[in-house]
């Protein structure tokens, strides 16, 4: 468990660090993650909701185009 808490902390403080939220106060500091990790949930919801619906279409539309095309309008006519 100890080392679980180390290895969270270890991350905690890379994060402060990569993000420069370190040298802000914790008002500061909190606000900046509310507006960050509110951004992350919209977009994760959006792709959430929307990606499987282009997906199906994209996969739709190209299943058509893909399919044997006849070969001359003759085999269409016969």
């Amino acid at each position: 468990l100890a080392i679980g808490d180390e290895c969270l902390g270890w991350l905690y403080y890379q994060y402060l660090l990569i993000t420069g939220i370190y040298v802000l106060e914790p008002w500061e500091q909190s606000i900046f993650n509310s507006v960050l990790f509110s951004s992350m949930a919209m977009v994760i919801y959006t792709a959430y909701v929307f990606v499987p619906v282009h997906v199906r279409l994209a996969l739709k539309f190209f299943s058509g185009i893909c399919r044997e095309q006849p070969e001359s309008t003759m085999a269409l006519i016969n």
